[in-house]
């Protein structure tokens, strides 16, 4: 008789832990699968958002190469690349290189919001030199930090149309600008060429 007993405790215990597991696990999922859908829609807007840049260099590009002519300046270092992923864009400007990346978007990531809520979003960084020499040699698990060291901007595109992408800058204490997702490739773009391109370059001198 004790053995029925202990047996249908038993039973009762397991079934109350299942459904612990049950009931916490459902949250867990349904977390995850929120910041998925969030994570999918805002890396098909970030797609968009890059194939936008690239439009937008290849008429920067003739701008510039217009604008230097009409100067007498030669335009042969005027041009942009593409590598085959179609993940990096590389922009040279007569003695300047820069390059754009969608890549290390591979899973869903937030950005710090403080009192808000997090922000999950794609990430577009911009870095001032060539992105092929940057990790060259560098082992795979260390490439972000070694592009991090030379971001200049980054752009953060979220999964609602509707909700503004954030562009970020460096030099400037990473002031946010916000801007909507149809100018957000533009400004995007300009805002980098003009902080690479506006300061200058000073003679290295030997340190006391």
């Amino acid at each position: 008789m004790d053995n029925n007993f202990n047996s249908f405790d038993n039973l009762e215990t397991s079934i109350r832990k299942s459904s612990v597991i049950q009931e916490r696990i459902n949250l867990v999922s349904t977390h995850m699968y929120k910041q998925f859908l969030e994570y999918q829609r805002s890396t098909m807007n970030a797609a968009e958002t890059f194939v936008k840049i690239t439009d937008n260099m290849q008429a920067t590009v003739e701008y510039l190469k217009q604008s230097f002519a009409a100067r007498g300046v030669a335009t042969d270092n005027i041009y942009f690349e593409s590598d085959e992923s179609k993940t990096v864009l590389i922009l040279h400007i007569l003695w300047h290189t820069i390059s754009f990346t969608t890549r290390w978007n591979n899973q869903p990531q937030a950005l710090y919001r403080g009192v808000e809520m997090p922000m999950i979003s794609n990430r577009i960084i911009a870095l001032k030199g060539n992105f092929n020499e940057v990790v060259k040699g560098v082992n795979e698990e260390n490439q972000l930090q070694a592009v991090l060291e030379q971001e200049v901007a980054s752009l953060f595109i979220p999964a609602e149309r509707g909700q503004n992408c954030i562009i970020k800058i460096n030099h400037l204490g990473n002031k946010e600008f916000y801007i909507n997702h149809m100018d957000a490739p533009r400004e995007f773009l300009l805002k980098v060429i003009e902080t690479i391109c506006g300061g200058g370059i000073y003679h290295e001198e030997l340190r006391q």
